[in-house]
């Protein structure tokens, strides 16, 4: 799919009275819809199926505990939601995500919400699921600061913990494993999709659910090349490409430090390399880029613009664009925050997270 020219695009902007401008359409919405259908999918109502992990709604029950149950960190201060915390979008809306110790993550976290959908997790895909990835916070010394063993000792060391593995991975001798802690918590997290976006009633063939504005930021998005990354069903989580494909933000954007997916691969050209950033629910989700330093969403899609694309988009594209992204904010999972087995007495203690 190649993207067309912002010459190309159908878009005009008509200037009205008092000053204010209004998009005027010069295709219909059936032919915008045929465009976007040509890179988009509509989100499932139904949860999607995860390669080798089937989602039993036991294995989901336990997944939803450990999501939520700070013990899986040495502090048992910091659970999974709290760098993802399913109130506020997925994330934890802070530049970097604060960890064990009070220590400052060298990256934005990215939303938990319909990140079943992505190619890879975290921004340089250094995970190739979501199993995977949730056995990295775990252990990461800027974020939970556990081990295996001791995620294991503590699961262990509470019967009801014990007889919830038994049930969700039936027939295995040990189920209580720190790889079923990631398949549960991964069955889990797969649940967490957002269906019924305005923008998905649109490509289902709502004409009324969008305005003109928004149909016009629709089709700016796909003819000046924006689609060509952020597309598919998450509207981005797929692809690597480099921030600054034409020009490089600044330092103050882009920390020269962090070289991306560079560290993943060790190739001199993935230097500065990210992941495609998953769009569904961006108004929810400030700050922006892997980075988390720009809180405002129409200044992202300026500097999405002018780095990718190498156009400077005018105000009134920059917020029909803006208008439409807000159209991808879906239905969020209800999630009843669960009831979690209570610490025995060979439960680990927590661990001081800061020097006496």
């Amino acid at each position: 799919m190649k993207p067309r020219h912002i010459l190309q695009s159908t878009v005009a902007i008509a200037v009205v009275s008092f000053g204010m401008t209004s998009p005027v359409l010069a295709a219909s919405p059936a032919e915008i819809r045929a465009s976007a259908l040509e890179y988009f999918e509509v989100i499932p109502s139904m949860v999607p199926a995860v390669k080798d992990n089937a989602v039993t709604r036991e294995k989901v029950e336990l997944g939803k505990m450990l999501f939520f149950d700070p013990r899986l960190s040495s502090s048992a201060l910091i659970s999974c939601n709290t760098c993802h915390n399913l109130g506020m979008g997925g994330d934890d809306n802070l530049e970097t995500s604060i960890g064990h110790g009070w220590q400052k993550g060298p990256r934005n976290a990215p939303t938990v919400l319909n990140a079943v959908f992505n190619e890879a997790q975290f921004w340089d895909g250094r995970a190739e699921d979501l199993k995977a990835q949730a056995k990295g916070p775990v252990q990461a010394g800027v974020e939970m600061a556990s081990t295996p063993e001791r995620v294991v000792e503590v699961l262990k060391s509470m019967d009801d913990y014990v007889k919830h593995f038994t049930v969700a991975f039936p027939g295995e001798s040990d189920p209580v494993t720190f790889d079923n802690m990631a398949r549960a918590i991964e069955a889990f997290e797969a649940t967490l999709i957002t269906p019924a976006s305005r923008f998905d009633q649109f490509l289902e063939g709502n004409d009324a659910v969008m305005n003109e504005s928004e149909m016009a930021g629709l089709e700016l998005f796909i003819d000046t090349g924006c689609a060509s990354c952020h597309n598919g069903v998450n509207v981005g989580g797929t692809g690597y490409y480099p921030f600054g494909v034409v020009e490089q933000p600044g330092s103050d954007i882009l920390p020269p430090d962090d070289k991306g997916r560079f560290a993943v691969t060790q190739t001199a050209t993935d230097d500065y390399v990210f992941r495609a950033g998953p769009l569904r629910n961006i108004e929810l989700t400030a700050p922006y880029f892997h980075s988390g330093k720009v809180w405002n969403l129409e200044q992202a899609v300026a500097i999405m613009g002018s780095s990718q694309l190498g156009t400077e988009l005018d105000d009134d594209q920059i917020k029909a664009i803006t208008a439409f992204l807000i159209t991808l904010t879906g239905e969020a999972p209800r999630v009843e925050y669960p009831i979690l087995p209570v610490s025995s007495p060979t439960t680990p203690k927590p661990a001081t997270m800061v020097a006496n």
